[in-house]
């Protein structure tokens, strides 16, 4: 009602809401709780710690710092508090490793050497692996994309970092393309260079 007070009638406000203009009026003239002149100094003093951070404290680390100054509130608090705020810190996520190199794998030439261009469609295509974190756990995917098109041609998704994945997501390439000559590169990853690519598949690079 206050922040509308401009655009609306107080009397019509409280009539929507069901309240009474006496209950408003006494509540702009009431002073702050005990509870909320706590809370607004201790938000003060978690702003500062956040912001002498550099935004990357979160309600743990501004929890333990408090108690180190001596003040004693719990952890759910200042969590509480920081929420209200928008204040949040820098997580450090533990990225999993997709791409092992088969010990003693022949390393194939690079037909590309970084220059990521082409001409034209299903000339040159790149491949690579990721993972999705779910509530059930993580989901590999595997994808094949064309580089001129910049459009996913093949993809495939399991609970398992296997090579057969990888030529899931191949066969769907080219069963859609069905290309003549195409370069299809890769990282050295072992998924990649676990078995050798069956004989009539038009790729140039594992």
């Amino acid at each position: 009602m206050k922040a509308n007070r401009a655009r609306w009638p107080i009397a019509t406000m409280a009539r929507l809401l069901q309240v009474s203009t006496g209950g408003y009026y006494a509540w702009l003239v009431r002073k702050p709780s005990k509870q909320a002149c706590s809370d607004a100094h201790l938000l003060a003093r978690i702003r500062t710690l956040h912001a002498s951070s550099r935004g990357t404290y979160g309600a743990p680390r501004i929890h333990v710092q408090l108690a180190r100054e001596g003040v004693h509130v719990g952890r759910k608090r200042v969590a509480r508090l920081m929420r209200m705020a928008g204040l949040c810190g820098a997580s450090r996520r533990h990225w999993k490793v997709t791409t092992r190199q088969r010990a003693g794998a022949r390393r194939a030439p690079d037909l590309v050497r970084r220059h990521f261009s082409a001409e034209a469609r299903n000339v040159l295509w790149v491949a690579d692996a990721t993972y999705v974190p779910t509530g059930e756990g993580f989901l590999y995917l595997a994808v094949v994309l064309d580089v001129f098109s910049r459009r996913i041609v093949g993809w495939a998704m399991s609970s398992h970092l296997y090579a057969e994945l990888m030529l899931r997501a191949l066969d769907m390439a080219l069963l859609q393309r069905r290309p003549e000559g195409v370069i299809h590169h890769s990282d050295q990853g072992c998924q990649y260079s676990a078995r050798p690519v069956p004989r009539g598949r038009p790729v140039g690079h594992p």
